[in-house]
Order: C-alpha cells, then structure tokens, then sequence
C-alpha cells in the first residue's frame, strides 16, 4: 500500500466512499487505496501530534519488532508510546503483523472539506 488518506468527515461520507469502492470492485476495475476518517477536526489532530508522526515515520522507514524496542530505538517512555501505538493502530495508521509495527504508506494525505 502506497497511499494513506485521513478525511475528516461523517459517517455517511465513510458510507459513500464505501459505496463508490465497491461499485469499482464489481466493475473489475483494480485499485489499491485505504481510507480511514475522522469524526472531527479535532480527532484527526489530537490522533496526529508531533510525536506520532515522529512514530509513524519511524515505522515507515524501519518498523520495529515489538512497542518495547519501538520505545527503545524512539529513547522514549514505553507506557507513552505504547499509548501511542494503541491510538495510531486503532485509527489505522499502523499494521501489525507477526506482532511486527509497520506503517506501510509512502504518503499519509489528510483531506478536510470546509
């Protein structure tokens, strides 16, 4: 996966983007996207601090083998940035597999509609 994109929107914009994939999946027609939304402005912020981000390029460019080596190679606190990878994970910034931390996406793109 190359692309991550985070709207701020409501359930029924998730509802709509939904829709439109699955019309193109039964066209047959292959893409390879994900999208992930926020309620709110405010959510997408307090999910994205700088710190976060700091984690999520890290996992992009390295990954890690477990929170505790996270925190180790970050030289951060382990409850922190295992609190961190809990909020990042559950919104769908970040992949585990194997119990291995990635964030796969070459770009994270945050669309918000005025």
């Amino acid at each position: 996966m190359s692309k991550l994109t985070a709207h701020v929107g409501s359930a029924r914009d998730m509802g709509r983007r939904f829709s439109a994939a699955f019309e193109r999946a039964v066209a047959g027609e292959n893409f390879e996207e994900r999208h992930i939304t926020f309620l709110s402005l405010e959510e997408m912020m307090a999910a994205l601090t700088p710190k976060r981000l700091e984690l999520l390029r890290y996992l992009h460019r390295t990954g890690a083998d477990s929170v505790k080596a996270l925190a180790r190679e970050l030289d951060r606190d382990y409850k922190r940035v295992h609190e961190d990878v809990a909020i990042l994970e559950g919104a769908g910034l970040i992949v585990r597999e194997d119990g291995r931390l990635s964030a796969p996406w070459e770009a994270l793109t945050a669309e918000v509609s005025l």
